[in-house]
C-alpha cells in the first residue's frame, strides 16, 4: 500500500466517524455493504415501559431475575421505576451462569439445582411480580420456581418475560442468538440491528391497537373451523372450542391475572404480539409442511406431517425423511400429537421489518407457528416430555369458517 493510500484510508475513516458523531447519514460502502446502525440502547425508556406494563398496585412486591453481565445498565433503572410506581423492590437474583466449567460434576450440579429450585419456591411464594431479564431461562432454579408458582398458586402473581436476543446465552442457536429464526440462505443479523428492532417494538408498539386486533380474531375463532394453508402444501383444520385463547397483548396488570388466568397469560411477553391456543386435540386434521426445518439434529426439506384426530399418523420429506421419522419415533407416544397454533400480530416485528430473519419467536404480524407435543401450559391435554414450538410459516393463509383473516402472510382483517 502506498503512503498516500494509507492516508486516504485513514481520512475516510475519520470522516465516517465524524459523521456518526454528528448524527449525519453514512452512505453504503463501495462494496455494497450497508453501514450498520449504531447500538444505542434507551435504558431509561425501556425500564419505564416495562414497569408501566406491570401497572403495579401499591405495595406489590417485585423481584428481577438476571444473567450476570447482561443488560446490567437496565437493572438499577428498573428497580427505581418499581419504587416510583409504588411497588416494593426486592432486588435481583443472579442466575448461575452457564455453560458450566467442564470439570464441574454433573451429579453435584443436578442435586444442587433441584435443591435450589425447591428453596426458591418457598422463598418467592409472596412475590407478586417478577421481571425475567435476558439470559435467564427456565433451566435456572429461581426462574423455574416462579413458573411453578404461576402454575400452582394463581392469584395476581405474574412474570414479565422481557426476552431479547443476545450473544451470551448458551440457550441460543448455533450463532449464540436466542429468539430469532434465520431465513435459509441469509447470515445472522448484527446485534445492533436486532437491538434496534426489539427496542422499537418494546417502546413503540401500540398496545391498545394490538389488543383490539387480537381480541377480534380470538372472538371470531372461538366457534369457527380454523383452516391453515400454505403454497408448500400445508392444509390443516381444527377447532378451539372452550380452550383458553392466550392473547399476548402486553397487559401485565394484576387485574388481568385475578380472573383465574391460565399459565401463559401470567407469563407476559414484552414485546407482545402472539395469539396462542391449544386446539381440541381430536379436531386437528390434515397436513403440515415445513419447507426448511431441523429434526433429530439434521436439516430436513419439505418435512410433511399428516394428522388424524390430532395424532401424527404419517411423516415424509423430500430430503432428510429419516431424521424426521427418527425424532418423531423417539418422542413418547402421548406427545406425538398437535401442540398449538400461534399467530403473530405485532407489526413492529413483522417479517417485512426483518429481511433475512424472523424476529422474536414468530410474534410478528402474519407469522404462523405450529407446534407438536406437550401443551399443558396452554390449557391443552397433551402430556409427555417432548414438545416443539419454534416451527414457523411466513406465507400462510388462515380462514375462520371460510372467511380469510390472513392471506399469504398478510392480514386482510
Amino acid at each position: 500500500m502506498k503512503p498516500t493510500d494509507a492516508i486516504q484510508g485513514a481520512l475516510a475513516w475519520l470522516l465516517t466517524l465524524a459523521a456518526l458523531v454528528a448524527g449525519a447519514p453514512v452512505h453504503a460502502q463501495a462494496s455494497g455493504q450497508p453501514a450498520l446502525p449504531q447500538r444505542t440502547m434507551q435504558w431509561q425508556a425501556l425500564a419505564a415501559r416495562i414497569v408501566q406494563q406491570l401497572q403495579l398496585e401499591p405495595g406489590e412486591r417485585v423481584i428481577s431475575i438476571a444473567q450476570p453481565g447482561v443488560f446490567t445498565e437496565l437493572v438499577p433503572l428498573l428497580r427505581y421505576e418499581v419504587m416510583k410506581a409504588g411497588g416494593v423492590d426486592l432486588g435481583v437474583i443472579d442466575v448461575l451462569d452457564d455453560p458450566y466449567p467442564a470439570e464441574w460434576s454433573a451429579e453435584t450440579l443436578g442435586k444442587g439445582l433441584v435443591a435450589s429450585t425447591l428453596e426458591y419456591t418457598k422463598m418467592l411464594k409472596d412475590v407478586d411480580a417478577a421481571i425475567m431479564l435476558p439470559g435467564a431461562n427456565p433451566v435456572h432454579p429461581a426462574y423455574s420456581a416462579l413458573q411453578r408458582l404461576l402454575f400452582d398458586a394463581r392469584g395476581p402473581r405474574r412474570t414479565i418475560h422481557f426476552h431479547w436476543t443476545d450473544p451470551y446465552s448458551s440457550s441460543g442457536n448455533e450463532f449464540g442468538l436466542t429468539g430469532i429464526t434465520l431465513v435459509p440462505g441469509f447470515p445472522p443479523p448484527p446485534m445492533q440491528v436486532i437491538d434496534r428492532v426489539y427496542q422499537r417494538a418494546v417502546l413503540e408498539t401500540d398496545l391498545a391497537a394490538l389488543a383490539q386486533h387480537q381480541a377480534r380474531f380470538a372472538a371470531a375463532m372461538r366457534n369457527a373451523l380454523v383452516r391453515v394453508t400454505t403454497p408448500a402444501g400445508t392444509d390443516l383444520r381444527f377447532r378451539v372450542g372452550n380452550r383458553d385463547i392466550i392473547e399476548q397483548n402486553g397487559d401485565a396488570s394484576a387485574r388481568r391475572m385475578r380472573a383465574d388466568a391460565p399459565f401463559l397469560v401470567r407469563e407476559v411477553e414484552i414485546p407482545g404480539g402472539a395469539v396462542r391456543v391449544a386446539p381440541l386435540e381430536d379436531s386437528v386434521e390434515g397436513v403440515v409442511v415445513y419447507p426448511y426445518s431441523a429434526w433429530n439434529g439434521q436439516s430436513v426439506v419439505d418435512a410433511r406431517l399428516t394428522y388424524k384426530a390430532g395424532k401424527i399418523v404419517r411423516t415424509a420429506a423430500s430430503r432428510g425423511a429419516e431424521s424426521l421419522a427418527a425424532e418423531i419415533a423417539a418422542a413418547p407416544a402421548e406427545a406425538r400429537r398437535f401442540r398449538e397454533f400461534g399467530l403473530g400480530f405485532n407489526p413492529q416485528l413483522a417479517p417485512s421489518e426483518t429481511p433475512g430473519w424472523v424476529a422474536y419467536y414468530g410474534y410478528g404480524a402474519g407469522v404462523v407457528r405450529l407446534g407438536i407435543g406437550n401443551n399443558l401450559e396452554l390449557g391443552g391435554a397433551v402430556r409427555g416430555r417432548y414438545f416443539r414450538w419454534r416451527d414457523l410459516l411466513l406465507d400462510a393463509t388462515v380462514t375462520l369458517d371460510g372467511v380469510p383473516w390472513l392471506v399469504n402472510g398478510r392480514f386482510v382483517q
